[in-house]
């Protein structure tokens, strides 16, 4: 099997982290596709060019037994509302954006000369599939009153808002100061949330991933280091994870993925891809339980609280336990009580 180049340390887990995401229903967007998209300005952290066409996809007024699409001023306004949220310290505007996106806004519009408020979502949280999902590499973003940037390795994005922050470590990394891979790309992962780093982009985010191959942690925005955990998922079918990880990719999804810096590194994982014998990891089993999208969309929407001025995310314990609760409320006898 061919080599890995030198750069190999970095892209056993990234690369592999991205393919699984792919398969997993996420369209993969070169850097320059996902610049493109927020017009060239890597101070910008949302897919602009993505949110207004998914804004108008959505989104409709129901207005005396007729439909009519919101006015494109309004879908520029929406926009707006969301993109210039005033910094407030992390954690308040986090609380404020995510407000937004979950309970959406609310526009005036006249119609038939009769002017009212009309709701419009940012996200189809109950229908999953009527959003859209991304994914990008070496998402570039500017640093706050500086020219330099950051490059977090892995974003996720629902219609052009990002959700999901990824770091990946090889698991072969050198230690620093006694920490492990994974313990670094958390180190990193709060580095960048710093108030002189890039705070912008956490104001978006609802799960936060460091991945280290055979490690996984996720967290959520500010969460600090002792309370990154793990998740364990025991109803995860292992041959579903096989299958996953060793999916070939479609052609044209390949063929952006294996551009720029990782073209040298295209002939070893079409080998790998040949030879269909990659055994599942705890990063592919994390990437698995958490960004598949109707689970993302779940824990962001209903799993997720403000407490305190601390954000916090259901541990899987917590999860699994309410959904539980929920079946067995929801679940009729046979003369139509519930339980």
């Amino acid at each position: 099997m061919s080599e890995l180049p030198k750069t190999k340390e970095k892209y056993i887990s990234q690369i592999p982290a991205l393919q699984v995401l792919i398969n997993l229903g996420y369209e993969y967007l070169t850097p320059e596709q996902a610049l493109a998209e927020r017009s060239g300005k890597t101070g910008n952290v949302l897919l602009e060019g993505i949110l207004a066409r998914q804004l108008r996809q959505i989104n409709y007024i129901q207005y005396r037994n007729e439909k009519y699409p919101f006015s494109e001023g309004n879908i520029l306004t929406a926009i707006q509302r969301l993109k210039e949220e005033r910094f407030d310290g992390l954690i308040r505007t986090n609380e404020k954006i995510y407000d937004r996106l979950t309970l959406g806004t609310t526009l005036p519009q006249s119609i038939d000369g009769d002017t009212k408020s009309f709701p419009l979502n940012y996200i189809d949280w109950e229908t999953p599939e009527n959003n859209v999902f991304h994914v990008t590499a070496e998402f570039s973003v500017a640093r706050t009153a500086s020219q330099d940037t950051r490059r977090p390795d892995i974003i996720l994005f629902v219609n052009g808002i990002p959700l999901v922050v990824i770091e990946n470590k090889s698991p072969n990394a050198s230690t620093v100061g006694g920490s492990t891979p994974v313990e670094q790309a958390i180190s990193q992962m709060i580095r960048n949330q710093g108030v002189k780093e890039i705070p912008r982009l956490f104001t978006y985010t609802q799960l936060l991933l460091a991945l280290a191959v055979d490690e996984a942690k996720y967290a959520t925005t500010g969460t600090p280091a002792k309370f990154w955990a793990i998740w364990r998922e025991s109803g995860l079918n292992e041959e579903v994870l096989r299958e996953l990880v060793n999916c070939p990719l479609p052609p044209e999804q390949k063929a952006l993925l294996f551009r720029d810096d990782f073209a040298e590194t295209r002939l070893y994982f079409e080998e790998l891809e040949a030879k269909a014998e990659r055994q599942p990891t705890e990063q592919d089993r994390m990437l698995l339980a958490l960004c598949r999208p109707k689970r993302l969309l779940d824990i962001a929407d209903r799993y997720t609280l403000f407490d305190g001025g601390d954000k916090k995310v259901a541990r899987y314990q917590q999860y699994f336990c309410v959904s539980k609760i929920l079946g067995r409320i929801h679940k009729l006898d046979n003369d139509g009580a519930r339980q």
